[in-house]
């Protein structure tokens, strides 16, 4: 920046679910040039960081904090010091409990610029995850969010009176290990023994756990369910709608976690359909596409073929760069190797001659020529993938059809970051190159044996076959058949 400073967001990165971070929080993090986050901020998230962005963990565990807050400070004044934008990413909201009011403190004091970016707070959405409305008309008029945080294993500083004479909903935040203390606290203030109360554990992720019960068994609930944080503990009546009023857990996918491989732009949909039956998913691209340069010459052909929707994209792209459109295409024929590739010519205006019952390019082929409607008269030209599957090309030498073969784009491997994969129940692969694109991150790391790989189409269970994954296909060659036989998956177990 000009004056030789840059500039601090401090921004709350939400609940967990990375659906809930906000519009301007993505926003922020996408022109960082550093990211400087905790420990409770989800995979998912994290995905959305910059590649040339610089990451710095400084995560704190309960009695455990590696990089002081001072240290913290100090990393934050020497970033902005840099001309750098720095992005303090905090899960939650910074100021609810997020020490986010110290941290600003001290950057006003050294003349450092900032903004807050606000985030949804678990407190909040934990509870809306668990079917728990923190208020609610018939039965109480305030709420109070309170922290069990103790240090070196004294009592919560609470004032337990006041809160029962409140008659509100109550939430305490970083109170797993204190709640002992903190219900005796509050019985004998006066609370009622068997007052609503609950524990979420992992709040808005697939992993959340909700247990409903009285205020006395809320400490052995906690501890005969070996209850983790960060968790939130509600009390109150409105805890009595939590089974009522609960759908969180009722989504087909809840409690499913996916990887969803694929460069970013093509593996939005299918990771926007499982997101909203549930399941919790982590974007990992493992390859990128590039464009190539290639002569759009069809006059001589008469059928064309596209292999791919983003085959589609590219021919157009390069179609409308050279001032023609589709009625240059007036007098061919088109084929779709699937449903997704038809779609995609649609959006510009083209019905498909020819979409096989199978979508694949072997099936693509054999069945033009089981048909008839391609013979050795016809010239056929196919626009698809360098490297792509030899199926397709291999059936038309086999029977004298005149092709010409062009590549529009390459797949190219990605040096990704290397993820705990252990956690998921699926992966998803939706070519041969995404296969080979995810071993080459992973290299001999892991063991493909254990992964539940969810494919479209017989070349890509190959691909996944070839490193012993457990291979499932989808029945269609689809992204909604992928998240539909994820459902099957995941709903028989």
């Amino acid at each position: 920046m000009a004056d030789g400073k840059g500039k601090v967001y401090l921004v709350g990165a939400g609940p967990g679910d990375e659906e809930l971070l906000t519009v301007k929080a993505a926003d922020v993090i996408k022109k960082a040039d550093v990211i400087v986050y905790d420990r409770l901020i989800s995979d998912g998230i994290l995905s959305k960081i910059p590649d040339n962005a610089e990451k710095i963990y400084v995560g704190k565990n309960a009695g455990n904090h590696p990089v002081p807050q001072h240290e913290i400070n100090k990393i934050l004044l020497a970033k902005a010091l840099e001309a750098k934008i720095v992005v303090r990413l905090k899960g939650g909201d910074p100021f609810v409990f997020g020490r986010g009011g110290e941290e600003l403190e001290f950057l006003h004091q050294n003349g450092i610029p900032f903004e807050v970016v606000p985030g949804i707070t678990s407190a909040i959405a934990a509870a809306a995850y668990a079917g728990i409305p923190v208020t609610h008309r018939d039965f109480c008029s305030s709420l109070h969010i309170i922290t069990g945080h103790v240090k070196d294993g004294g009592n919560p500083d609470i004032d337990y009176e006041s809160l029962v004479k409140l008659k509100g909903t109550l939430i305490f935040m970083m109170s797993v290990a204190s709640f002992p203390q903190i219900a005796q606290g509050l019985i004998e203030a006066g609370m009622e023994s068997d007052m609503d109360a609950a524990v979420i554990e992992n709040g808005t992720m697939p992993n959340q756990r909700k247990f409903v019960s009285k205020l006395c068994d809320i400490p052995k609930v906690i501890a005969e369910n070996q209850v983790k944080s960060p968790a939130i503990i509600i009390v109150g009546k409105v805890c009595s709608l939590s089974e009522k009023l609960d759908w969180f857990s009722k989504l087909p996918l809840y409690g499913c976690n996916v990887l969803v491989t694929g460069p970013k732009k093509t593996s939005e949909r299918l990771a926007g359909k499982l997101r909203g039956l549930g399941a919790h998913v982590v974007e990992y691209p493992c390859i990128e596409t590039e464009p190539l340069d290639f002569d759009i010459d069809i006059r001589e052909h008469s059928w064309i073929i596209f292999t791919s929707s983003l085959g589609v994209t590219i021919f157009f792209k390069k179609l409308y760069e050279n001032k023609l459109d589709s009625r240059y295409l007036y007098n061919k024929k088109i084929a779709a190797v699937g449903s997704q590739t038809a779609e995609e010519l649609l959006k510009h205006g083209i019905c498909a001659d020819f979409v096989p019952g199978k979508f694949d390019g072997r099936h693509l082929a054999e069945e033009l020529l089981q048909s008839g409607k391609i013979s050795p008269e016809d010239k056929v030209v196919i626009f698809r993938a360098k490297d792509g599957t030899q199926a397709i090309v291999d059936i038309f030498e086999n029977n004298n059809i005149h092709y010409t073969d062009i590549s529009v784009y390459e797949t190219k491997c990605i040096e990704n970051e290397r993820i705990d994969i252990s956690g998921f129940n699926y992966i998803t692969f939706t070519s041969e190159s995404c296969v080979k694109g995810f071993a080459h991150s992973f290299k001999n790391t892991i063991d493909y044996s254990k992964i539940n790989a969810i494919c479209i189409g017989e070349q890509t269970a190959k691909a996944t076959r070839a490193y012993g994954m457990n291979t499932i296909i989808s029945d269609v060659a689809t992204v909604s058949s992928m998240v539909e036989k994820i459902i099957e998956m995941h709903c028989a177990k």
